[in-house]
Order: C-alpha cells, then structure tokens, then sequence
C-alpha cells in the first residue's frame, strides 16, 4: 500500500482508524465525509498533521478520485450511496474496513456474524482466546476497530472479530480459520430491502474460506441451515441446544459437549447449571463459543473454564439493580424484535417492558405474542411507538403508555412496578433517533434506575 492513494470514506472512529493504518504503511490518504460541518482542522491535528493526508468534506471531486487505488468505506455508509456508486464508476474497488485490516492481517482469525449473539458470543471467544494466549485480540463491530491492530499481529495472534452485514458487503479477500453465523432474523431491511439480501451478506463472512477452514452454524435456527449450502467450500460444524449431534457442540444430559468428527469421543465442557448468563439464547451463545474456540484449537479444559466465569456483556440482559423487590435489567443491545423476544423469555416475573427508538422497517407480531402472562405495561418511546403501539393493539395487548423521555418511562415503571416485577429496558429498536448509540441508551437508563431512592433502605 506504500505511495498508494486511498480514499478513506467517513470520518468517524472506523474511518479514522482505517486512515491511520494506512498512514503508518506509507499510503497517501484523502479522509472524505459528506458532512460539511466537520471540523477538518481538528481531524487533521488527530494525525500529528501528516503531510500524507488531506481532509475532503462534501463531495469528491474528479481530481479526488484520479488514480485512486481503492476507495475504503466505513460500515455505516450504503453501498449505493451516489458517491459510492460514482466511484465505482471510475473503476476505484471499494474495499470494507475489514477487508483493509485482512491485508495487512498476519494472524489467525475467528469471525462472528448472526443476527442477534454476535455481541456475548465474540466477548466470551475473546476470553477463552485470552485465557489460552496472551497474543489475542477482539475487534470489529464489537467497538474496537479492527484497523487499530491489523499491521501489529504476526502468525501466532488469535483475531476474534464481530462482523457485521454491513462490513461484509465489501469484502473480497477476507478469509476467516473459522467462522460462524449464529442465526437469521429479517433485520436491517431498511438497508439490504429483502431478507435474502441481509441473509447473502452474512453467509458471505464464508465465501473465501476453503477446504482447510471451518464454518459453525446454528443446527436449531431454521433460516440459517437451509442455507447450508450457499457455504461452498469449508467445513460446516453445527451446534445444538436441542439435539445431540455426531460432531460439534451439544447439550447432553445437563451439561455442553463437544465432539471433533463422528468417530471421535466427545468431550464433556461444562455443565449447565454452572453458566450464568440468563436465558436459552445465551446457552446457544456458549455452544456457538465452545464450537468456535474447539475448532481454533483451544483444549477443552480451558474453554470450560471460562465459561463458568463469564458473566456476560453489557447492554445484554444486564441486571442493574433491585428496588424495593424490582429488578431492573438493560438490554439495549436488543434492537431488533427477535433480540427482545430472548430478553423478555429469559424475565422470570411479570415484566414492564420500555421499548421503541429508531426504525428499521421491522416487523413487531412476533414479538408482541410474547407478550401475553408476561408483560404488565408497555412503556412505549421514539419514533416507532406508534407503530408498535398499533401493533399490539392489532395484537389484543392494551396495556400500553407513551413517554417522551427514557428518563420518564423508567419514572413511570418506577412507580406503577409491583415488588417481584422486573423492568426490562430491551427497546426492539436501533437507538439512533433519540441516542448516539445503544451504548449511550443502556448508561442513560442505568443512569436513572440508579438514581432512584430505595424506600426500604433507612434515611440518615
């Protein structure tokens, strides 16, 4: 990439941390963001002023794009944005972050996608990766930028990397040791319009792997084995929380195990009375785990190990706090309706749900389904309440009440939650018409749950 001009797209901590990888391997790089208010002196200060790279704000220019190597994008960014498409047209490839970091890339590299799990199930392969060897690292859409790393592994790093359907629209090298897709749910449909869209772009997280490669599915998520086939060349292991297979990871008798091939032993991992993290979709997360980290390699003891100390991610079924026997737990990483259906089957008690944010042209019937002996109130905030409203409404679910601030929907369970209630912020929503992330909608509503008094504590 030395004396190569790169176009980097999006001006954000992705794009500034592409930019910054190209710069240390002696690219010359345009930093291009769409927005015009951008502070472009304060971008540049953020690179130590490096002659090699200029700021482009608003529109790419002819001059811009001549001669381009490559034009890379940052995950939020559609690929048929008219920029996109007029850059293509000059016949500049448009690379993904990722598939930037994979050539500079010398590690090994396990790769995690799926619709909902993706989150839990790359945290707990970073640990048992961790705990294995000191020479590992998590990244992707996971928070880190993949990026950050890449041109600092050698052959002996273990890569563990969420990735998302967004990042894998653009790859064309990009080649996990092992990969998996936990499930499909229609998600993201406002970006890749048909289910079949949204579900290529996640097998494609498989399309370069070979022969001497793994690729891990979920034998229990219909959408996903039926498209076994579209993995071409790797070898495909399952896992299952509801049958016992002849290789892969399964739950038998209580506890996890794992077997290499048919003709091999199994090897028991851990039992499940000794994980704890909440809810059968958190068992298939550690089965996904289990098979992941068993096939990169990772004696059975040590995953084991692990497991039984995990105690999950935040903004995942989080527990918070308990009030006066009210339980508050965080799931705003639930933002889309399967994602909150798990949350609401892992609640124990009657449950007051705040739900709504941004829309992604979901479907909500499923998920209110699960409302009925379950939910007591819905709490409903930001531009899809309406909708979803009116859906459970359709649904024969009334019990329903609009706020306009988090703030205020957590006042008003606060007050209307009865002792052995838990309050469940899992939104079934993106965040991104009232918050910055669903990492800002999950410190907020901790923010106010913590702020409420306890009355069954003594006032001093």
């Amino acid at each position: 990439m030395k004396d190569k001009k790169v176009i980097v797209a999006g001006a954000g901590r992705s794009g500034v941390s592409a930019a910054g990888l190209l710069l240390r391997n002696g690219a010359n790089v345009i930093l291009f963001d769409e927005k015009t208010d951008l502070d472009a002196t304060g971008l540049l200060k953020g690179f130590s002023d490096n002659p090699n790279i200029r700021i482009v704000l608003g529109k790419l220019s002819e001059e811009d794009m001549k001669d381009a190597y490559i034009m890379v994008i940052s995950p939020g960014i559609p690929v048929d944005s008219k920029f996109v498409l007029e850059v293509k047209e000059h016949g500049i490839p448009v690379w993904s972050e990722i598939e930037l970091a994979y050539y500079f890339n010398k590690g090994r590299i396990a790769a995690i996608t799926g619709t909902n799990g993706k989150t839990t199930t790359t945290t707990l392969v970073g640990e048992i990766c961790k705990a294995y060897t000191d020479n590992s690292i998590v990244v992707g859409n996971i928070g880190i930028p993949y990026t950050k790393f890449a041109d600092s592994t050698d052959e002996e790093t273990i890569v563990v990397a969420e990735i998302s359907s967004f990042q894998l629209e653009t790859i064309h090298k990009f080649k996990p040791n092992v990969s998996a897709v936990l499930n499909l749910t229609p998600d993201h449909l406002n970006r890749h319009y048909t289910f079949d869209n949204y579900a290529r772009a996640k097998f494609d997280i498989a399309k370069n792997q070979t022969e001497d490669d793994i690729c891990v599915l979920n034998f229990d998520d219909p959408e996903t084995v039926k498209r076994r086939d579209w993995v071409e060349k790797a070898r495909v292991i399952y896992f299952s929380r509801k049958e016992i297979l002849d290789e892969g990871a399964y739950v038998k008798e209580g506890a996890i195990y794992v077997k290499y091939a048919p003709d091999r032993a199994e090897e028991k991992v851990v039992e499940l009375k000794d994980i704890k993290i909440l809810g059968d979709h958190n068992t298939e997360n550690v089965l996904a785990a289990v098979a992941i980290t068993y096939f990169m390699d990772i004696p059975v003891e040590t995953i084991g190990r692990v497991i039984e100390g995990f105690m999950g991610v935040e903004h995942r079924i989080e527990f918070v706090r308990e009030i006066g026997g009210v339980s508050y737990y965080n799931d705003s990483k639930g933002t889309n309706p399967d994602a909150a259906i798990k949350a609401i089957k892992a609640m124990k008690s009657t449950t007051l749900l705040i739900a709504g944010g941004y829309d992604k042209k979901s479907t909500y019937d499923e998920w209110v389904d699960e409302f009925a002996q379950k939910v007591r109130y819905l709490v409903l905030i930001g531009e899809t309440a309406e909708a979803i409203g009116m859906c459970a409404k359709n649904h024969g679910f009334n019990n329903i009440v609009y706020m306009d601030t988090l703030r205020d929907a957590v006042m008003f369970c606060n007050e209307h939650a009865m002792p052995q209630d838990s309050v469940l912020l899992s939104p079934a929503c993106a965040s991104w018409d009232m918050f910055s992330s669903y990492e800002e909608r999950g410190k907020l509503f901790k923010q106010y749950v913590n702020e409420i008094e306890d009355p069954s504590k003594p006032v001093h």
